[in-house]
């Protein structure tokens, strides 16, 4: 059986807390297991990207506050196992980095959370750690609400490829 055959059947309950490891907001989690059963990545995908576009600011920082900092090997203590297992792949090229990198990542990431109090969100999968941090210096310049769009689609390409790495399994 596949893991969206299984997940289908799930209880309401179960299948929320699977899904909360692709994408951390809750609200997300329980509305696109109220469309179940769902039939196929792309139907998954799609769906997922119309409920993230409707949701909140709230249920948005609810979702980044599940990530770790970029460069940060420690996930945050409400995230769960599979998602904090899944951020140390997707961050990758971080640890690969020079400590210059990940000493100016730190501090490029305390700046971000001074400006906007909320951690930097970044799709990190096939992006070493410099393109990282031009990427976290570029946005320090934008106002709240352009990087809170930009943080918004970034969280929707990870969760999209989580979605893709769970349904693989």
């Amino acid at each position: 059986m596949n893991v969206l055959t299984r997940w289908n059947r799930l209880s309401v309950a179960e299948a929320v807390q699977e899904i909360l490891a692709c994408c951390g907001s809750e609200v997300w989690a329980r509305e696109l297991t109220a469309r179940r059963p769902i039939a196929g990545e792309s139907a998954v995908v799609a769906a997922s990207d119309e409920i993230w576009d409707r949701l909140s600011t709230e249920d948005w920082l609810q979702a980044f506050s599940k990530h770790p900092r970029i460069g940060d090997a420690k996930a945050p203590p409400e995230a769960l196992s599979t998602s904090a297992a899944w951020s140390v792949q997707e961050q990758q090229s971080v640890a690969a980095a020079g400590e210059s990198v990940q000493a100016a990542l730190a501090q490029a990431n305390q700046e971000y959370e001074r400006r906007f109090g909320r951690v930097f969100i970044v799709c990190a999968t096939g992006k070493s750690g410099a393109e990282m941090l031009d990427i976290l210096n570029r946005r320090l310049r934008n106002d709240d609400a352009a990087e809170l769009r930009e943080a918004a689609e970034e969280q929707r390409k990870i969760t999209n490829i989580r979605l893709k790495k769970w349904l693989s399994q």
